[in-house]
């Protein structure tokens, strides 16, 4: 498997801050490998590097002169008035047909490709730049956080792009869901060290933890052994004839050593507000219509919402979650209908235009004094900003100096401070890092109170959300099944387009030279019952390659051996491409006995 990039001995800091300290890494070719590491380990730093957009301290980057990176832009680079079809033409180079090939993979057709592309949501301007990337045919695809403000739709559709993607990716996100999907490695970035993991994010925490109980008892019985020792020693080294046994066990003494163990980081510890629980309906939307001057972009809203929920508002960019959230806390003000909250409602908002129009010269103690309840004590302030992190002289920092995931913990410090028996939060998970948001879903599932809130994390919808409201074609509904039920039914419709995509293609390939060289392939004589047999004896060469892989790495999270491991991980590396090579052609004689 041939190297596309080395880092070696990398070392990078920011002022004090260490964030590459000897760190070196390298990523191959057909490899997919999701990068995680907490707000601020690093990550954007490194990938600057790699691209050759930064220089190290020290420390040396190595390139294939076969690399092509691909790299997830994530500022605009679209033309006024340009349409999706005219940028991707610009962009690659490449002809009209190929860049409608490519953008029908994304779904983008009709106005969302011949219409003005600056017009489109943050989520669809995503998919032309995905589809751009595609167009450059990279060997090396590098994204960074790709799924914020990603729509659940573009995320399964970005999922499926990645799994298909015949090349390597680099892929940071805090979202555990999307890296188990789309990634077969694992690399993290902890205070300054680089670590390489064969196998998913889930299987390499696993992986971690098993390997912190592993040192703890053993430095458990390394201390019990001292202890022994040191008291036989204590004993007899007075004594004319225990003299020498005392000085054998000092040295058996002198040989045992602890295992060093990593002191966790400090995490996040998130406390809802202390509400009493309330009854009946919490706020009723009768016959709304929302939008905005006067223009209805969702009608005839019917929805309650009681009590005690955790609602989910689910639905694709640009169908209306946001404007309906906004709607019901007054932000905006219905078109139509009459919308009323109960008695004694509190609502508390969380929502990104809050966070990015924070009072610029305030400090975070200032703002928490200013954000909690009256007779609350600066002492009171400061145990909640530290429960988030922000202690000693990080309470004096000027607002405008923190970070995208600074700010929004602070926001949600001002919430935690207040009364709020309603939170409505919009996309909470932005720009918060994995711990933090699983602390949120702790916290909300422990609320006495009303939770409403969007989403595109599956993993924390899964886990908060008691209900689902969808919004969709104009409409907003109570949806009847789970939120499981409800991703099997969009990834169903996206499976569904690409298998029509896919029928068309074929249904087209005659008039092409690769059809008619397929046709000509079969016809030349492969007997078809012949191929089937081929394909079941695939499948059962997949079945025993991946049973492999699964014990290989299993063995490999039970070993302390770090030589053994490192065989171990030569194996793994082998099975997987071995594995990668019948998958494929298991893929290819699909493709010819026109079932896929």
């Amino acid at each position: 498997m041939s190297v596309l990039i080395q880092l070696t001995d990398a070392v990078k800091s920011y002022g004090d801050q260490m964030l590459l300290d000897d760190a070196s890494v390298t990523l191959y070719e057909n490899t997919k490998v999701g990068f995680v590491g907490r707000n601020g380990a690093g990550k954007s730093t490194l990938l600057r590097v790699l691209l050759g957009d930064e220089e190290l301290d020290s420390g040396q980057v190595s390139r294939s002169p076969h690399l092509r990176i691909g790299y997830l832009r994530q500022h605009d680079p679209f033309l006024p008035d340009e349409s999706a079809m005219d940028f991707l033409i610009r962009d690659s180079g490449q002809p009209d047909w190929k860049c409608g090939e490519v953008a029908s993979e994304f779904e983008l057709k009709g106005d969302y490709l011949t219409g003005p592309v600056k017009r489109l949501s943050g989520g669809w301007q995503t998919r032309v730049k995905l589809a751009a990337l595609l167009l450059h045919e990279p060997n090396l695809l590098m994204l960074d956080e790709p799924t914020n403000f990603l729509d659940l739709r573009t995320q399964i559709l970005l999922e499926h792009f990645l799994k298909h993607f015949p090349a390597a990716c680099l892929v940071v996100s805090h979202d555990r869901e999307f890296l188990t999907s789309t990634c077969t490695h694992t690399l993290e970035l902890n205070r300054g060290n680089l670590t390489m993991f064969s196998g998913t994010i889930g299987t390499y925490l696993d992986h971690l933890e098993s390997e912190k109980v592993r040192a703890e008892r053993t430095n458990a019985a390394v201390l019990a052994k001292q202890k022994q020792l040191q008291r036989f020693i204590d004993k007899n080294r007075a004594k004319p004839t225990g003299a020498s046994q005392a000085r054998s066990k000092q040295k058996q003494l002198d040989r045992l050593t602890l295992e060093e163990i990593e002191v966790d980081l400090p995490t996040v510890h998130i406390r809802p507000p202390a509400v009493e629980p309330r009854q009946g309906p919490c706020v009723r939307c009768m016959d709304v219509s929302i939008g905005y001057d006067g223009n209805a972009v969702v009608s005839g809203i019917d929805v309650e919402i009681e009590h005690r929920q955790r609602a989910a508002i689910v639905g694709d960019n640009g169908q209306g979650k946001t404007t309906f959230l906004r709607t019901l806390v007054d932000s905006l003000k219905p078109v139509a209908g009459k919308l009323k909250w109960g008695y004694g409602c509190e609502v508390g908002v969380y929502a990104q235009h809050v966070y990015s129009t924070l009072p610029q010269e305030k400090t975070v103690l200032e703002y928490l004094e200013y954000k909690a309840k009256p007779g609350t004590t600066t002492q009171e302030c400061l145990a909640v900003a530290g429960s988030l992190l922000f202690r000693d002289g990080h309470t004096k920092k000027p607002i405008r100096v923190l970070s995208g995931g600074e700010r929004a913990r602070l926001c949600m410090a001002g919430l935690l401070l207040g009364t709020y028996n309603i939170l409505v939060l919009d996309e909470p998970g932005n720009h918060l890092d994995v711990e933090t948001v699983e602390s949120l879903a702790e916290a909300l599932l422990s609320y006495k109170g009303t939770v409403l809130f969007t989403s595109h994390d599956r993993h924390f919808v899964r886990r908060v959300a008691t209900n689902i409201i969808e919004v969709r074609d104009g409409r907003v509904r109570n949806y009847s099944g789970s939120y499981d039920d409800y991703i099997y039914y969009v990834n169903k419709e996206i499976e569904e387009g690409e298998r029509e995509r896919a029928a068309n293609r074929m249904a087209a390939a005659p008039a092409g030279k690769g059809a008619s060289a397929k046709v000509e392939k079969v016809s030349a004589g492969r007997d078809v019952h012949q191929q089937r047999k081929t394909l079941r004896n695939l499948e059962k060469t997949i079945a025993r390659l991946d049973d492999q892989k699964k014990a290989l790495t299993a063995e490999m999270m039970k070993t302390s051996d770090a030589k053994k491991a490192m065989e171990l991980h030569t194996q793994i590396e082998t099975v997987g491409k071995e594995l990668a090579e019948v998958e494929e052609r298991w893929c290819e004689l699909q493709q010819e006995l026109g079932e896929w």
